[in-house]
């Protein structure tokens, strides 16, 4: 039976955006000095992290590639990825009251005009599903911190019909077969209370190179595992840019975590 773990940080405030190079360092300092402490400010809030998504092509896609599908853009869903921000708390009512929106509304007008340096921004609260953690975990510090390196995938199946076989998926093979990888520090599997991606997973490595050593082609010996993979991912639909590989470039914790 899978060692499946509990954490404090159980809901998540994930942002996915773009942003021009012309004002991409203005950003990131205010992003660290200003707007993560006041996010992290508000009640139950664990911790903040802002990622960076490496350059598609630059890695090698998991599984070998071609069993994702995305969303047309017609259909209104953003197309942000470059930058993904993200907020741990111990419940999703934390990340809800008041909403992000609501909490934007409160800011002064120079930190909303610095929020409207994003562009194609997309988000979602979401409530984790499940969690494993990988050996990876031992040498993590401090344990409670996103991971250097994440791999973030956010989508939705492609009939509900699918959803039951997912589930059963995540439990028996993907969240479990990953509790013993090297380089993995744990893997979360989400679930969406707001935004248009009712599902997303979670990935996260001590490095990029970990991740390609040992994540990327890890099912290959086990081809019934493959196959099944295949069907699951293949019957998904996943936002612009998913799944996205990606490296932090900050994170922010609560004093008192």
């Amino acid at each position: 039976m899978a060692q499946f773990a509990q954490g404090k940080d159980r809901a998540y405030w994930i942002s996915w955006f773009n942003l021009s190079a012309a004002v991409r360092e203005e950003f990131l300092a205010w992003a660290y000095e200003t707007y993560a402490p006041k996010v992290l400010a508000r009640e139950r809030v664990l911790w903040g992290a802002l990622y960076a998504s490496e350059a598609k092509g630059s890695f090698t896609p998991l599984g070998g590639g071609g069993r994702i599908s995305h969303k047309p853009n017609p259909d209104g869903v953003p197309t942000g990825d470059r930058y993904i921000m993200m907020f741990g708390a111990t419940d999703v009512y934390a990340l809800a009251n008041p909403t992000p929106d609501e909490f934007h509304a409160q800011l002064d007008a120079t930190d909303r005009e610095m929020l409207a340096l994003r562009t194609d921004e997309r988000r979602n609260i979401m409530l984790e599903e499940g969690r494993v953690e990988g050996p990876g975990l031992a040498e993590h510090i401090p344990d409670i911190a996103p991971a250097p390196a994440i791999q973030l995938g956010s989508f939705n199946a492609g009939a509900w019909a699918d959803e039951e076989e997912m589930a059963a998926w995540y439990a028996r093979w993907r969240l479990p077969s990953l509790t013993n990888l090297p380089g993995c520090v744990r893997v979360r599997k989400l679930v969406s209370v707001a935004g248009w991606a009712k599902h997303a997973c979670f990935y996260e490595f001590s490095s990029l190179n970990a991740r390609e050593e040992y994540f990327v082609h890890y099912e290959k010996p086990n081809q019934d595992m493959v196959n099944w993979s295949t069907a699951v991912v293949r019957d998904t639909v996943h936002a612009p840019g998913s799944a996205n590989v990606a490296s932090r470039i900050f994170y922010l914790l609560k004093t008192n975590t």
